[in-house]
């Protein structure tokens, strides 16, 4: 059943990404050629192919720099891809509405033609200019949640998730990032998941990020457990990179923290590139005998496996979804999940989930209709 799912999601994926360019690229020579007389259109195909293609040669055995450089590009354009898609779409729906009414003649002007164009790149580039200078900010999110066990005094929880270390422009907002969560004066600090990018060796700078993310100070430390991008022929340099830098890794483990509260991390379910030896445990009967004591906390990347658990854990910790990140993505991750972002409780015996939009981006270096953000929780 899997197979066929992704089978599916394939060809969906292909058809949507390579029919949608073609229609984009029809459209940006009418108007490009309305702009230049005589526009070479080998060479317009030539850069066009090379934008669409760049996502797929990023995936090559190519050296590190050229990969960089393809990802880089990738990573814009498939934000530039989905904007264009939407604004001309929009446009020509728009002048097929006023041609059927007869407010705009037949044969279609052609400056009604440039103005498709003009307004479908204009908007387009004031949405990406928008969504690169929100990405380049963090926002801070809070909640209070009351438990039904016993109280917790007032435990602040800074929650992070999602930070893809490695990706494009993923370093800009590491030192405001721990600024924001050292001002917090957090009890502990919980990473839910995807801190790399799938290759530790795409870091721009180790050394710094293992010194900030050290610098974080945290009553009873720091801990975190694996995303679906935290995997692959490195683990073994990210799980360092993770110790070094004073974080404990929670692999379908748990740690009781001052005889308080118990916090388990989950090894995530579906990592791209695997997890090695690792594979995920069913800790039902842990988080049982655990949870007749005191109060459970449980990492949990992927919002996907809130059913899972019952009126033993208190809280759900996850992220993954990013908010859908750029609009509309929004709008596939809420029909994806049972909750993809903020508080949900399905009922006063189930637990509280908390997912985070992330704090860092993926692919697209942009946010559109979401932030980059640290949440910060009150147990009370």
């Amino acid at each position: 059943m899997n197979k066929t799912r992704a089978a599916v999601a394939f060809i969906m994926f292909f058809s949507i990404y390579g029919g949608g360019n073609f229609y984009i690229a029809i459209r940006l020579y009418q108007w490009l050629n309305l702009l230049f007389a005589n526009i070479n259109a080998m060479i317009y195909a030539g850069i066009f192919i090379f934008l669409v293609l760049s996502m797929f040669l990023a995936f090559w055995p190519l050296p590190l720099n050229v990969k960089k450089i393809l990802t880089w590009v990738s990573a814009y354009w498939i934000g530039m891809f989905v904007y264009l898609l939407v604004f001309i779409f929009l446009a020509d729906i728009v002048i097929l509405l006023g041609w059927i009414t007869g407010i705009i003649p037949d044969p279609i002007p052609q400056s009604v033609l440039f103005y498709r164009g003009a307004t479908a790149v204009s908007l387009t580039a004031g949405v990406i200019g928008y969504g690169i200078y929100n990405a380049n900010r963090i926002k801070l999110v809070s909640y209070e949640i009351q438990l039904k066990q016993a109280a917790l005094n007032n435990l602040r929880i800074v929650l992070i998730s999602d930070l893809h270390l490695g990706d494009v422009n993923s370093e800009n907002n590491l030192e405001r990032m721990v600024k924001k969560i050292n001002d917090l004066n957090p009890d502990i600090v919980c990473i839910a998941g995807d801190i790399f990018n799938d290759n530790f060796y795409n870091i721009r700078d180790p050394d710094r990020a293992v010194a900030l993310f050290g610098s974080i100070e945290a009553r009873y430390g720091v801990f975190a457990c694996l995303g679906n991008h935290d995997g692959g022929g490195t683990l073994s340099q990210m799980k360092n990179f993770l110790k070094e830098s004073k974080i404990k890794l929670l692999n379908d483990e748990y740690v009781i923290i001052d005889e308080r509260f118990a916090l388990f991390g989950r090894l995530d379910s579906s990592p791209i590139r695997g997890f090695g030896e690792l594979r995920r445990q069913n800790i039902s009967d842990d988080i049982a005998a655990v949870g007749a004591n005191m109060p459970v906390i449980v990492m949990e990347h992927s919002p996907a496996h809130i059913r899972e658990y019952n009126s033993e854990v208190d809280l759900i910790l996850a992220g993954h979804t990013h908010g859908g990140q750029i609009f509309p993505g929004g709008l596939i991750t809420r029909a994806m999940f049972t909750v993809d972002y903020g508080h949900y409780q399905k009922d006063e015996n189930s637990p509280h989930v908390i997912v985070t939009s992330g704090a860092s981006t993926w692919r697209p270096p942009m946010r559109i209709g979401t932030n980059n953000e640290i949440v910060s929780i009150i147990l009370r």
